[in-house]
């Protein structure tokens, strides 16, 4: 069975599905508009976006988010594309196809699903950028659209960047469906 038909079709559906929630005016280097993606509260309320791109040989996440506490907090890329407050559990565990540790700083890690922390200012905002190294929207094996599909969680804490399996980050405060389930 022939499977790049199906990964084409895929990889157009997800384009065009993350193309229409777009935001007007801003740009790729390409001349593309970048996609961007809900981010929603435990109580599914918009606090932001999420904006992801290919971008030579990795993934570019921008997150531009508001009304969370000030301070320091957790943010990994979730096995599932699924966001179902109030705790996101439906999200799964941190994005880990290497069958790693957690954390930077874990002799054992770290996972894909690791990203560096996201620093809140006083007004409640933040915007951050990540880039996540060997990682695709649509093809190849490390890719967000599987069957199962890729969130981004926020998390409550810091992350500790060593202990297993979420950095001692705390509960999940927001969301965004990067790749919905196939």
């Amino acid at each position: 069975m022939n499977l790049r038909p199906r990964r084409a079709v895929l990889a157009a559906a997800l384009l065009l599905s993350l193309a229409a929630c777009s935001r007007e005016g801003e740009m790729r280097a390409d001349g593309g508009a970048v996609p961007s993606i809900n981010l929603v509260d435990a109580a599914g309320a918009s606090i932001g976006s999420v904006s992801v791109r290919e971008d030579a040989g990795a993934l570019a996440i921008t997150v531009d988010a508001r009304g969370i506490a000030p301070g320091t907090h957790g943010i990994h890329l979730h096995e599932t594309g699924r966001c179902e407050g109030p705790k996101f559990a439906t999200a799964g565990g941190h994005w880990n196809p290497a069958m790693k540790k957690h954390g930077r700083d874990n002799p054992e890690g770290a996972h894909l699903g690791d990203l560096a922390n996201l620093e809140v200012g006083a007004a409640g905002k933040a915007t951050a950028s990540f880039s996540v190294a060997g990682a695709m929207l649509a093809s190849g094996a490390l890719m967000l659209a599987d069957g199962d599909g890729t969130a981004l969680v926020i998390h409550a804490k810091a992350d500790d960047y060593k202990t297993d399996p979420s950095g001692a980050s705390g509960d999940r405060i927001a969301c965004a469906v990067l790749a919905p389930p196939r």
